[in-house]
């Protein structure tokens, strides 16, 4: 089979990785626009066992991953009255151009060598090849060429986030909330490496307004992220890379596959950073669509009909809790007024997912101190 993949991305990669590794009479061409060694962002989190997905699949690609990574078992939430230490809750990270690297020798090991800086300009490139892989992204060429096939769907949230690094080492994930005279912010913050850090800006609509952000160039922007921070970054600076604000685009596409194209990773649906779960999706798309594939072998329609159905569910879960976290963040000016402990409280159980018998039982020092502040006293 002649396959072509569009990204290079975790998901091209992987994908062509994979594929290559069980069926090394594949032709696999991926293309990618960017050069090898350009990234968008600094760091990527997974929750603590969120490489047991790859482990019990491909357990020496997750020890070569693993090995590079940081790993902590506390999150700190730093509300303006006292920073709250929640136990439990573990995370690890990796750099972004780290993981990307390590996909790309993983490749290359099976015999695939991607076309770096090669723009594809148009799907009818494409033509001759059995099936198409879009791994290329939010602005996906093959998912914008047909989104009245694809059935997308694009919205944006009002809050506002830019992506820096920095040298500062955070020893956990840390979320920092202020307030300022400008209004009110929010750092995530958290190391990938023994000397740098992921520290991802974000602020209300209202905020980004009256600071003048949308008059402010790059450096200017990051002079005033340095100076709302500065407590929080003890003397370290901001370091950009692509580092402008954004705006969260919410992807969906009700249909995932056209022909013998098929959408994965952020080509076909995003997941709001504060869960942390996009790459993990990516990834996790890949190895889903190369099963299903597998499953219907000689037939691409029917694998790629195989691939929605079964993978569908599973996305449409992490999408929703996600779009619970988000909307938490909308309001976070509003959580801010509670008291740091129902703020914490309010915080771990924005997507959802867990209630107080499972915050129990996964951070019971926290929970005793929650517990205790909300006990009724004997009378």
């Amino acid at each position: 089979m002649r396959i072509a993949v569009l990204g290079g991305g975790p998901a091209g990669l992987y994908f062509a990785y994979l594929w290559r590794k069980r069926h090394r009479e594949a032709q696999i061409e991926l293309f990618e626009q960017n050069p090898a060694d350009a990234t968008f962002g600094f760091g990527v989190v997974f929750s603590d066992r969120a490489l047991d997905f790859l482990r019990a699949d491909d357990p020496e690609t997750a020890n070569v991953i693993e090995r590079r990574m940081e790993t902590w078992q506390d999150v700190v939430l730093v509300h303006p009255a006292e920073a709250i230490r929640v136990d439990g809750v573990g995370f690890s990270a990796i750099g972004r151009l780290d993981l990307l690297l390590i996909l790309q020798q993983r490749a290359r090991s099976v015999g695939v060598a991607p076309r770096y800086d090669h723009t594809v300009r148009s799907v009818d490139e494409l033509d001759g090849f059995d099936l198409v892989v879009a791994a290329d992204g939010i602005h996906s060429l093959v998912r914008r060429s047909f989104e009245g096939d694809f059935k997308t769907s694009l919205s944006y949230l009002d809050n506002k986030f830019v992506w820096y690094g920095t040298t500062r080492r955070f020893e956990t994930l840390t979320q920092t909330f202020v307030e300022t005279e400008i209004g009110t912010f929010n750092a995530h913050h958290y190391r990938y490496a023994p000397a740098m850090s992921t520290f991802i800006v974000e602020c209300d609509r209202k905020t980004w307004l009256s600071a003048g952000f949308a008059d402010k160039g790059p450096d200017e922007t990051r002079t005033l992220c340095e100076r709302v921070f500065a407590r929080t970054l003890g003397g370290h600076p901001l370091i950009s890379n692509k580092s402008v604000w954004r705006s969260f685009p919410w992807i969906w596409n009700e249909r995932w596959t056209f022909r013998n194209m098929a959408l994965v990773g952020d080509a076909l649906h995003t997941a709001h950073f504060s869960i942390g779960s996009g790459t993990r999706l990516a990834i996790e798309d890949a190895i889903a669509l190369a099963k299903a594939l597998e499953a219907e072998p000689g037939d691409v329609r029917d694998g790629l009909q195989r691939y929605e159905a079964t993978r569908r569910p599973i996305v449409e879960k992490v999408v929703q809790a996600s779009k619970a976290s988000a909307e938490w963040y909308e309001r976070f000016p509003d959580h801010m007024r509670l008291a740091p402990l129902d703020f914490a409280y309010s915080y771990l159980t924005r997507s959802g997912r867990l209630d107080k018998a499972r915050l129990r039982e996964m951070s019971p020092k926290l929970m005793a101190r929650y517990d205790a502040a909300h006990s009724v006293p004997d009378r």
